[in-house]
């Protein structure tokens, strides 16, 4: 079942949008079953059961954390993250950066939008996030590459209001791509969409879809 959902999902998404396939809460059977199907990119909420599961699991799976972040714990994953989807303050990106550089490596991130209705959500808003990343500081950080933004929209059945949250984000997006980011090519990553609206996300413009249970089921 999980091969045929992975199936379906993946035929829905144009060639510029990954899946990312949700794996928290998930069996390692689980993991493995969409493993075997071919799907090398996993994502998982919280920073314990990433380090768990990378120790346990196949070498060339691909990383994600998608969760919120505390700065303490960036030196658990910093060896092997292949993207942080979540960076909402720069203290948290020189903390990334630090662990990073510990590692002699660079690890790529994206910038967490707050375009939800939620107070519960995290991340910058749009308009602070123009104005954050005018701090020079921002500048100073080289083990780090910001490579785009990620959001979630509101849980809710309006769908015209997740498809007016998508479109701010893809909006701040491309003001970012002119103006911030210009002349950075490694910036083109828009992180939105799960496993209940991934399908308005990938018409908003989504490069990246974050999706679990329509995967694994339930």
């Amino acid at each position: 079942m999980i091969k045929e959902n992975l199936s379906t999902i993946l035929g829905q998404l144009p060639a510029n949008c990954r899946l990312i396939v949700v794996s928290k809460f998930r069996s390692h059977a689980e993991i493995m079953e969409a493993y075997a199907s071919g799907h090398r990119a996993f994502g998982e909420n919280r920073v314990q059961d990433l380090v768990e599961k990378q120790k346990q699991l196949p070498a060339d799976i691909e990383w994600h954390l998608i969760g919120h972040l505390q700065s303490n714990k960036v030196k658990y994953i910093a060896p092997f993250v292949a993207l942080i989807h979540s960076v909402d303050s720069l203290k948290l990106a020189e903390e990334i950066d630090k662990q990073a550089a510990a590692n002699k490596r660079t690890i790529r991130c994206l910038l967490q939008v707050h375009i939800a209705k939620e107070e519960s959500k995290f991340g910058f808003s749009p308009d602070e996030l123009i104005l954050e990343l005018k701090n020079s500081q921002w500048k100073n950080l080289q083990h780090i590459q910001i490579c785009g933004l990620m959001g979630m929209a509101t849980l809710t059945n309006d769908q015209g209001q997740i498809r007016n949250e998508f479109k701010t984000l893809k909006t701040l997006f491309e003001v970012l791509k002119k103006t911030v980011f210009s002349g950075i090519p490694t910036f083109t990553e828009l992180s939105m969409g799960m496993s209940g609206d991934y399908k308005i996300a990938v018409e908003e413009g989504s490069t990246m879809v974050r999706v679990g249970s329509k995967v694994f089921g339930g």
